[in-house]
């Protein structure tokens, strides 16, 4: 079945789920049209039970769309020791990367999450937790929605995540094999030492969950320098800092951390520390 009629198929389970959205008339769309209505009606979809036919034309689609990205195996990424001629430390357990996060076949993802926990509900919107609930599927929001519940019968109905914090979900329909959300800071104005830390805190709670679960391999999104206004060079800094810190006790339990980025001036930032000649951030 061809990708097109498994898009229509989706589409119209999408639309006879909604009762806002039912009907909704997409007969003169485009392909690459119908496929923006699709991600959309995924975003705004509450989290709530998923009938066996919408989750199997979900999951048939998004192994599709999957299949067209292609998947990029950890193994085939260099390290930046074979990259860059890296004198970098761990540089043999260390990768950059450009390109999409949902290719990337590794233990664990990282989203940047914000404090409901439940993905980005704005249409298409380009964040990466939009990207990575788009690319999984409905169950992540699904199963994020019952973590965050357990989590207000213990502490309260008004809780909310915490910066800093790591969780672990299934990766449903991502080539990974989990994935782990963590809460960035939010820069407001300037930086400060508490900002700094909160970031610091993803990067040490993601690596801790990895060890904790006996997962290898991890590929880090450039947490907080998107929607959340962390500058980019401190953020990069900061990241690298922590990972050789945690890597200093813990190396022997991973065996490759992927720095993320997806634009060029975040490659240009990594690759600048790794080349530097002092061999630190």
């Amino acid at each position: 079945m061809d990708s097109s009629h498994l898009a229509e198929i989706f589409l119209n389970k999408l639309k006879e789920d909604s009762s806002e959205y039912r009907d909704l008339k997409t007969d003169g769309y485009s392909f690459a049209e119908k496929k923006n209505v699709i991600r959309s009606l995924m975003n705004i979809r509450m989290p709530e039970e998923i009938s066996g036919e919408l989750l199997k034309a979900q999951d048939d689609y998004l192994k599709g769309e999957l299949a067209e990205k292609g998947i990029v195996r950890i193994s085939d990424i260099p390290t930046i020791k074979e990259q860059y001629k890296s004198k970098f430390p761990y540089a043999e357990k260390i990768s950059l990367w450009q390109g999409d996060i949902t290719r990337l076949e590794a233990g664990a993802i990282v989203n940047a999450a914000n404090s409901r926990m439940l993905g980005c509900f704005v249409p298409c919107h380009r964040c990466i937790d939009n990207a990575i609930h788009s690319a999984a599927g409905m169950q992540l929001r699904e199963e994020c929605s019952h973590i965050m519940e357990q989590r207000r019968i213990r502490f309260g109905r008004k809780y909310e995540e915490p910066t800093g914090t790591a969780t672990l979900t299934k990766a449903y329909n991502l080539p990974c094999e989990y994935v782990i959300h963590t809460v960035g800071p939010v820069v407001y104005g300037g930086l400060n030492d508490g900002l700094r830390r909160d970031l610091q805190n993803c990067y040490k709670n993601v690596l801790k969950c990895c060890v904790e679960n006996k997962i290898k391999s991890v590929a880090f999104c450039c947490i907080s320098t998107g929607e959340f206004h962390f500058p980019n060079d401190e953020a990069a800094k900061i990241a690298c800092e922590t990972v050789l810190g945690f890597l200093d006790n813990y190396g022997k339990s991973l065996e490759r951390v992927v720095f993320n980025v997806f634009k060029d001036s975040d490659r240009e930032i990594y690759r600048r520390i790794f080349s530097s000649p002092c061999c630190t951030p």
